[in-house]
């Protein structure tokens, strides 16, 4: 038992754990049992933080079900191993060397030490971003809806948001709320935060102490914290003017707004692009170049350590620069003053060529279950899917069983990594003392 193992292992468990009380009389607001297959696509959807869903959520489950549905996406967007220390430190259990190790893989750090002071600050820092949104949305759901279902709708999206999930409780997700800065603020704030990752938020933290008590020690920050930061704000300004551009003319989407509400629509679309699966706009009527930027924002997806999925930022910029390089005719790949090592280039390529074959691979074999739906949109959902984003063209419930047990594995593929997967699959690797000879290869 592996720590990929044990990793990926512990997301099917909570995966059928999640399955089996969704499948309830009491989840659903009609008091029968669910369907098993609604029941395990809502719950992958949920612990893979997507948001695609085969029903609507708000009026197919009972408060339990939605209940449920918020604590798997809590426990998805933390992750498994961070959720199962957090109880273990809460009933008093010391950590063994699996358990450290198992932190290390999660998070992707170089040591051990301070495990437990780190998962209390992800704690922590879930608690404080998430109630804080909760009461930045209240007085919003509080002037249509009654205090206590007011104080659900927030806490809800509010978890949602965080975690890069993308459930909604009403049916048309936040189009309702596309003038609203209240919920747009708070939504596009909890989703750049969540998908940020939290060592770059704690390093952020730091550095304001610093600033603030004037310590005279300069700080300095790290390398994970520059690209993440510098890369996201790129891709969100990007987006933004894509989507301004791309969909400026649609008379189904930004025409009708004013010029305020379609920067904002525009900005709030580039936001939840990146993993997140809120909308809006009605993304089946957006063009097709709108929908190719989604999707490419959608693959690109957030940072790491985030709650969100993706290919990661950090391994988009390592391939840029990478590029740059050869361009350049430049032997080494540099990022603000510093070598990226060569194992770390050949684990970003990799990520992104195992990505992109397993997209390829299970669109395909979409496309011929399912002849009535158009290729971008087949692609469109099988992009979402494995970034874990939850945006969807509105096919997602009238795909076939078969269909949506594809888009199960690639929700879970895309939590879980393709990296760490293929490692579950095939054990850690032997060392080897062999040494081959070298030889050119023609390239490009």
């Amino acid at each position: 038992m592996t720590i990929a193992r044990t990793i990926c292992l512990g997301f099917i468990a909570v995966i059928l754990a999640g399955t089996l009380l969704l499948m309830m009389p009491f989840s659903t607001t009609i008091g029968t049992w669910n369907d098993p297959i609604v029941a395990l696509f809502t719950s992958t959807s949920a612990v893979c933080v997507t948001g695609l869903a085969v029903v609507d959520t708000g009026t197919y489950f009972s408060f339990w079900g939605q209940l449920f549905i918020a604590l798997l996406v809590q426990v998805g967007g933390l992750g498994y191993m961070t959720t199962t220390t957090f109880l273990m430190l809460i009933i008093g259990r010391k950590f063994d060397l699996r358990q450290k190790l198992a932190i290390q893989e999660s998070f992707d750090r170089p040591f051990l030490q301070g495990s437990q002071s780190l998962v209390k600050s992800v704690i922590a820092t879930t608690l404080i971003f998430e109630l804080t949104a909760t009461f930045i949305m209240l007085p919003v759901f509080a002037s249509q809806y009654d205090f206590k279902y007011s104080v659900w709708l927030a806490l809800f999206h509010s978890i949602s948001a965080w975690n890069n999930a993308g459930f909604g409780l009403f049916k048309d997700n936040l189009m309702s709320y596309q003038s609203s800065i209240p919920i747009n603020f708070a939504i596009t704030g909890l989703i750049i935060f969540g998908g940020i990752g939290y060592q770059v938020i704690i390093e952020g933290y730091a550095w304001l102490v610093t600033y603030v008590r004037k310590i005279p020690q300069k700080f300095s920050f790290s390398l994970n914290f520059k690209v993440a930061i510098s890369t996201t704000i790129f891709l969100l300004i990007i987006g933004t003017i894509g989507f301004l551009i791309s969909e400026a003319n649609n008379v189904h989407t930004l025409a009708p707004m004013s010029v305020q509400d379609k920067i904002l629509a525009a900005w709030f679309q580039s936001v939840t692009s990146r993993t997140a699966g809120f909308n809006t706009i009605d993304i089946g009527k957006m063009s097709v170049e709108g929908l190719l930027i989604t999707m490419a924002l959608m693959f690109i997806g957030a940072s790491p350590s985030g709650t969100g999925g993706g290919i990661k930022t950090t391994t988009f910029r390592i391939l840029y620069n990478c590029t740059r390089s050869v361009l350049r005719g430049q032997e080494e790949v540099i990022l603000y003053r510093r070598r990226i090592p060569i194992p770390l280039i050949l684990k970003a390529m990799a990520v992104v060529f195992g990505s992109m074959i397993a997209i390829i691979i299970v669109t395909l074999a979409i496309s011929f279950v399912e002849t009535d739906f158009k290729m971008i949109q087949l692609f469109f959902e099988v992009v979402s899917a494995f970034g874990t984003v939850g945006l969807s063209t509105g096919i997602t419930a009238a795909l076939s069983p078969l269909s949506k047990l594809m888009i199960i594995f690639m929700m879970y593929l895309g939590r879980v990594g393709v990296i760490l997967a293929i490692a579950a699959l095939i054990g850690d690797p032997k060392p080897t003392v062999i040494n081959y000879p070298e030889e050119n290869l023609l390239v490009g």
